[in-house]
């Protein structure tokens, strides 16, 4: 029988520089009983994977051994059949989009949404937060209004029916708002034939939103935001590196407090899409910091 802690050390041994920085977690009631899976359940704890994400990671861990028959603690699980991914083509997917989509910048307001437009920028999305419904579908309708003869994509944020109606290119949700969606609201969206980009903030996200197909997968927060209160840690490039590894068979956006200063390190994990808010919208000369951003990426 393997000893499972000296498992542990090996993966701990291999990979502690790359997911350096993290608090460790507690570690969760095991599922399974094999070594494999027990060494990395441990080792993906200490390496500060939270409850849901070490079990993701070790049974993943654990199918890679028996499909190989060797335990690799050099190799991070990167093969997407051992989370139990969709194969290619896929049975359940949404309209597909540009593979690298390019700057993409989170606007609050369709004003915001054209004036970017018109600087060339690719990819937008509206986040327009708001209770009254009104207010929304006339900011969508004025949204898709603005990229017109522009050439940029235009995403809206939560609200996918008043998308729909308003002829949007496509619709942005976050995990939450994916899993309030009944059977019903998703095929409805399907048929729409509106694009769909679902946030990550980890492994088992990422494995949820696969269940759908969705066009592209939005990975973060790379780094701390102000914006909106985060349920999990900034995730970090070593472990955005990872993710894109594993999710590379969609096109991917990277998000959450990234900079100029930081595009080179984020574009070396291989994403084709760095998203951005506070970099345009606080920025003195939002143009300008556009055509710059937009040189970075290329």
């Amino acid at each position: 029988m393997p000893d499972t802690a000296a498992l542990a050390q090996a993966i701990l041994a291999h990979h502690a520089d790359t997911f350096a920085g993290f608090t460790p977690e507690p570690v969760p009631a095991p599922t399974s009983q094999g070594p494999t899976y027990l060494a990395a359940l441990q080792a993906c704890s200490a390496l500060g994977f939270i409850a849901h994400d070490a079990e993701c990671l070790a049974r993943a861990w654990q199918a890679r051994a028996q499909r190989t028959g060797v335990m690799d603690a050099a190799h991070w699980p990167d093969e997407p059949r051992d989370f139990g991914l969709q194969p290619t083509p896929r049975v359940r997917q949404f309209a597909p989009c540009p593979e690298r989509l390019g700057l993409y910048a989170v606007l609050p307001d369709a004003a915001w949404v054209g004036r970017m437009a018109r600087a060339g920028v690719p990819t937008v999305q509206l986040r327009f937060k708001s209770d009254d419904s009104e207010a929304i579908a006339r900011e969508v309708r004025a949204a898709v209004q603005a990229v017109q003869d522009t050439g940029a994509l235009l995403f809206i944020n939560d609200h996918w029916r008043t998308a729909i109606d308003a002829g949007a290119y496509g619709i942005h949700l976050g995990q939450e708002d994916l899993d309030a969606l009944s059977a019903d609201e998703l095929q409805t969206l399907h048929r729409s034939g509106l694009r769909l980009g679902v946030s990550t903030h980890g492994y088992a996200e990422m494995v949820r939103a696969d269940a759908v197909g969705p066009s592209y997968v939005a990975m973060g927060a790379v780094f701390p935001t102000t914006l909106k209160k985060m349920a999990t840690a900034p995730q970090g490039v070593g472990r955005l590196g990872v993710y894109a590894r594993l999710m590379r068979h969609y096109p991917q956006v990277a998000i959450g407090g990234i900079s100029a200063e930081q595009f080179p390190q984020v574009l070396t994990t291989g994403v084709g899409s760095v998203a951005v808010v506070r970099a345009l919208v606080n920025a003195p000369d939002p143009e300008s910091s556009a055509d710059k951003l937009m040189a970075l990426m290329r």
